[in-house]
């Protein structure tokens, strides 16, 4: 009796261990999962990540914040490169590495991804216009493969050119810097031109297609006798010499909005802009759901939530101005 008991309890377990074999499809909490797909978002910028290790950093904080940890479930590959031919050919070989998403930030960075890739994902963080030059249908339906957040040119540009009329009321003509390499320079050109007549002014447009421009540009300004300079805001005026900028602006005593803080951080005059940090991490957002099968052309553009306005008292009293009280107060940073 007792040797049918033992024999009784084997097949009982054995009968146990059958069913839990044919049940662990449906318990992956018993057993350990299979490890995932890694995912690989490819990153496109011109300069160094050191020139922009806050945004950097934002987007890494995005993707974490979501469920992805660089070396587990995300590789990134990142191509930083000094000219705009050299990230013709990074764009090229991110998309034959046929990485999962291309991140690209600015309207010049988008356009050389979109001509490497018509399948590959692409989105983007600040970009100028991106239904103005072309790169996604509407802001509610992009339609294409790329999509993101935007910043609105028309209504930044109008605001720029407003805030340096108040700066120097005085002032009734203005230079316009062009960046030509990027693809937003004909809708700045226009919100700047629309803005002109609303605040009764006139624009002197200068192109530039590269840093060797920048000194024969504020140049021609200066012996043209504008009062100020609005510059276009681009991944070369803002990231590639920054520094060069401010110190032209400087060097001919020319009154400069910049559209972006670090220009400012270096020595410029001020700068009206979206807050970049937070629109990379946003960013995070959308590479997110493309990696979990969202459509990109699906996905609505959004919008910069926030702008900052940034003063360097510093410069401006070495150009001897006198910042109006109003945007003192209205200034979400001034440095010294």
């Amino acid at each position: 009796m007792r040797h049918h008991t033992a024999r009784g309890a084997r097949a009982r377990r054995f009968l146990v261990i059958a069913l839990l074999l044919l049940a662990a499809p449906l318990m992956p909490e018993v057993w350990a999962e299979a490890p995932g797909k890694v995912q690989r978002l490819g990153v496109l910028g011109l300069g160094g990540a050191e020139d922009i290790a806050p945004q950097v950093e934002a987007l890494r904080t995005g993707l974490r914040d979501l469920g992805y940890i660089e070396g587990k479930n995300l590789v990134i590959e990142f191509r930083w490169v000094p000219t705009l031919e050299e990230m013709q050919r990074a764009a090229v070989e991110l998309a034959r590495m046929k990485v999962d998403v291309i991140f690209a930030t600015s309207s010049t960075e988008v356009e050389r991804a979109r001509q490497a890739t018509k399948t590959i994902p692409i989105v983007f963080a600040t970009h100028a216009d991106p239904v103005g030059v072309g790169h996604v249908s509407s802001l509610a339906r992009p339609g294409g493969n790329a999509t993101g957040l935007a910043i609105m040119q028309s209504v930044v540009t109008a605001k720029r050119l407003e805030i340096l009329k108040e700066t120097v009321p005085q002032v009734s003509r203005f230079g316009v810097l062009l960046d030509r390499a990027a693809p937003s320079y004909r809708p700045f050109l226009q919100a700047a031109e629309e803005a002109r007549g609303k605040l009764g002014v006139q624009l002197r447009p200068v192109e530039v297609s590269t840093t060797a421009d920048y000194g024969r540009a504020f140049a021609t300004l200066a012996q043209d006798h504008v009062g100020g300079v609005i510059v276009h805001a681009t991944t070369q005026t803002a990231r590639d010499h920054p520094r060069l900028l401010a110190e032209l602006a400087l060097k001919h005593r020319l009154p400069t909005m910049f559209g972006a803080r670090q220009n400012v951080v270096v020595g410029g005059l001020m700068s009206y802009a979206p807050d970049a940090t937070d629109q990379w991490r946003r960013a995070a957002v959308y590479i997110d759901k493309i990696l979990k099968g969202a459509n990109p052309g699906d996905l609505p553009v959004d919008q910069a939530s926030k702008y900052q306005l940034v003063i360097n008292r510093k410069t401006a009293t070495a150009l001897g101005l006198t910042i109006p009280p109003s945007l003192l107060v209205r200034a979400d940073e001034v440095l010294d």
